[in-house]
């Protein structure tokens, strides 16, 4: 199983700076739900890890976030793929839980579901904490520029030393992201 770790928001979907709160506001990214497909199709298992804190908050409800992970997931099999499953923290970032990114319970998680270990696999995201889960894990980290990755870019050297900065792979999105790991017979290869 080839694992693929994506977040949503300003990965797949537009990031809306202020949640997004219903099916109608999670609009794709262009390209992200063609890359998900393609994936699929060349054999990547695709799931996303995303935090959602704006259900503790009740700026939306469980109702509402089902209907936007069922849009995602409908418009990637109208692309011949599948989104094989979607993790996401429910918690206030106040909650101390242990699945809120940057912590790895949604990837404890994958591991269990997936009877594997997420360590070597790709993760996509766009911000920090997308980043330090996926070092924590023993993930390939993966920076996209959409949502706030051109911003987390400027800052990464506040955070990551120099080697873990030389490793860290970069794409203006998730399209060129999976262009790049498709056209690479061997992931690892990449760098």
């Amino acid at each position: 199983m080839k694992l693929i770790i994506l977040d949503r928001d300003g990965v797949i979907n537009e990031d809306a700076g202020d949640y997004i709160r219903s099916a109608d506001e999670c609009q794709p990214i262009p390209g992200s739900i063609e890359a998900i497909a393609r994936l699929s199709r060349a054999g990547f298992t695709p799931v996303v890890a995303t935090n959602q804190s704006g259900l503790a908050r009740g700026l939306f409800d469980l109702d509402d976030l089902e209907a936007m992970h069922a849009k995602l997931s409908a418009l990637v099999e109208e692309h011949g793929g599948k989104l094989e499953a979607i993790f996401y923290c429910p918690h206030h970032p106040d909650d101390d839980c242990k699945c809120r990114k940057p912590r790895t319970g949604m990837l404890d998680a994958m591991e269990a579901e997936f009877n594997t270990s997420v360590q070597g696999t790709w993760f996509i995201g766009d911000n920090l904490k997308d980043l330090q889960a996926a070092l924590a894990k023993g993930c390939r980290p993966c920076l996209v520029r959409t949502g706030r990755g051109a911003t987390t870019e400027a800052t990464l050297a506040d955070h990551f030393d120099e080697h873990t900065l030389a490793d860290l792979l970069r794409f203006d999105d998730l399209a060129s992201a999976a262009d790049a790991l498709l056209s690479n017979a061997d992931a690892s290869d990449l760098g």
